[in-house]
């Protein structure tokens, strides 16, 4: 089993979402978050004054797969989040050593 956790621009969750219900993911969670990479922010301009933001919205989602759902996953949110800019996010693939179902006790693949 594996981890995701996609950093991606706010806009394009809907699209993501889609994407990965159409490959059978079942379950996500979506935490809205701010950060910065390579894009390092921008500078804006409120009542006269100027001033740096250096964080950046952003939304994480964080889903768990199966071994064999892995590379289509990884597909689908790359294909879906995409808009060809800077800024565009990350993923990032962890192993999951278990999981567990708290209402029925349901372990491993089972509680996916």
């Amino acid at each position: 089993m594996k981890w995701i956790s996609a950093i991606i621009k706010p806009f394009k969750l809907d699209e993501v979402r889609v994407a990965l219900e159409d490959i059978g993911v079942r379950g996500l969670t979506v935490t809205e978050v701010k950060g910065f990479g390579r894009q390092k922010g921008h500078t804006e301009i409120y009542r006269g004054a100027e001033y740096q933001v250096s964080f950046l919205p952003k939304t994480r989602i964080d889903i768990a797969v199966r071994n064999d759902q892995l590379d289509a996953a990884l597909a689908a949110i790359e294909k879906a989040a995409a808009t060809g800019k800077m800024g565009d996010g990350k993923i990032f693939v962890l192993d999951l050593q278990q999981v567990i179902r708290i209402r029925t006790g349901e372990s491993g693949e089972d509680a996916l």
